[in-house]
């Protein structure tokens, strides 16, 4: 995703105006609530509670899984810094979140992320769904997004992986390629179709079926 440079000022001013902010520990339930910058580290359970946002360029290691709640954004390392990100276990969760960018993380126990909470709000001013360069055991499903950009890019995927019903405001969305899938790759209801966009991508390389729009994909 070549992403406007309105967005990436606002990255990097959300950025400094959250340096310093900690997660807040709670010793019972042994989670982080992630509301500002998640510290490099280990953490139990990382949540990032409705409404708030929580980014990390990492490295960081989560042992218990990562949730994100309604209108939330979370992100964790970018595109532009090819880095290790660090180790997320237990699964990455996210129902109706505004945006979930998650990039060169190893994530075992799959993604699923359900719904969205439009394509305007957050802390970007648009929201966005950007799972690129990661390794992924468990599978990934992302059903129902209705932010303003998808991209699922470049990730090594042992398990099945669903992208469904994503309907998205920018034509450029739902870019789904270079992926090497050790499963199957299910798309339907996607709108815009799935594509290429302007990422110079490459076909998906997947050891099971290709079914619905990805099938050419």
């Amino acid at each position: 995703m070549k992403r406007p440079i309105h967005v990436l000022y606002a990255v990097a001013l959300l950025g400094a105006l959250i340096v310093g902010v900690p997660g807040v520990a709670g010793a019972a339930s042994q989670s982080t609530i992630c509301t500002g910058t998640l510290a490099p580290g280990r953490y139990h359970r990382v949540v990032v509670p409705s409404g708030a946002a929580c980014v990390s360029d990492g490295p960081v290691t989560i042992r218990g899984g990562l949730d994100i709640r309604s209108g939330a954004t979370f992100v964790l390392g970018s595109e532009e810094n090819p880095v290790n990100t660090g180790t997320i276990s237990g699964g990455v969760h996210a129902t109706n979140a505004a945006s979930v960018q998650i990039h060169f993380t190893r994530i075992n126990g799959g993604v699923r992320i359900h719904g969205g909470s439009g394509p305007n709000g957050g802390p970007f001013g648009i929201t966005w769904n950007a799972i690129e360069d990661n390794h992924i055991n468990g599978g990934a499903t992302v059903e129902g997004y209705n932010g303003f950009w998808f991209g699922f890019i470049r990730n090594h995927v042992n398990g099945s992986v669903k992208l469904n019903n994503n309907v998205l405001a920018d034509p450029d969305a739902n870019e789904y390629v270079t992926n090497t899938i050790h499963g199957s790759l299910f798309c339907r209801g996607n709108s815009p179709a799935p594509q290429v966009g302007d990422s110079m991508g490459q076909p998906n390389q997947v050891t099971g079926v290709k079914a619905g729009q990805c099938r050419n994909l």
